[in-house]
């Protein structure tokens, strides 16, 4: 199995001269617990799409292969201060020479490895993960209602009928019968000089098409790094609780 980790991003609401995926929790950089989780859950094979300040990025990754025995491959959005949905058109080929499921994970995500199990080991072939227990105060997180045991909706700001909604924790598994119709949105949406579209608005699709099943991790500690406040919660509060969750 490969992973596909999406890093192009500026940051702009942490206002950093760094990537965040290089913001540091207990010593290590998010690359790097990234690399040992993927490692912990059996995935050996990473690929990692750049942007903004890439160079700081790339300088690094030599020394992520060995320690942490993946194989990490870099890609880069040169056209990253246009949005995410770019970030998902350049990771196509990637898409498209696989024959087996693929992780597609958000860079900015600081958690523990009983996450990814959960999301590997689901018997749905295309899942997402999804937390009941999220704010609304001081963000605006990606909303999953679901209904009939399935998430009906990926989007913010949600309301409607449903059972019970979840905040995205921002990784998904894709199964390669769904890889045409992520693979054929991107396409459709990115077209032009222009993308008003995001990454989120394709796997949206996958959503309302019914193709995503769910597992909650509800109760697991994990921290998205978006505000100032995230930064400080995190490497003050979460780091000795992630580190020590199995």
């Amino acid at each position: 199995m490969k992973a596909i980790i999406y890093a192009a991003g500026r940051g702009t609401r942490l206002r950093l001269d760094t990537p965040k995926i290089l913001l540091e929790f207990g010593g290590r950089t998010l690359l790097e617990w990234h690399a040992l989780r993927l490692r912990e859950a059996g995935v050996r094979e990473v690929v990692l799409v750049t942007g903004h300040l890439r160079e700081q990025i790339a300088e690094l990754l030599p020394g992520i292969c060995i320690p942490y025995e993946v194989t990490v491959r870099e890609i880069v959005n040169p056209r990253f201060h246009e949005g995410s949905l770019l970030s998902l058109k350049v990771s196509l080929p990637e898409i498209e020479d696989s024959y087996e499921p693929l992780l597609l994970m958000d860079a900015d995500v600081f958690y523990p490895v009983g996450m990814l199990d959960r999301l590997i080991r689901s018997p749905h072939p295309t899942v997402l993960l999804l937390d009941r227990e999220f704010s609304t105060d001081d963000d605006d997180p990606m909303l999953v209602p679901v209904k009939n045991g399935r998430p009906i909706d990926f989007r913010k700001q949600w309301s409607g009928d449903a059972e019970f909604v979840g905040e995205s924790i921002g990784f998904f598994k894709i199964a390669p019968a769904d890889f045409p119709l992520l693979i054929k949105e991107t396409h459709a949406r990115s077209r032009g000089s222009s993308c008003a579209d995001s990454y989120d608005d394709v796997l949206r699709t996958l959503v309302l098409a019914g193709r995503f099943g769910y597992e909650e991790v509800t109760g697991l500690p994990w921290i998205e790094i978006d505000f100032p406040s995230d930064l400080v919660h995190a490497q003050k509060q979460l780091v000795p609780v992630i580190i020590g969750c199995a």
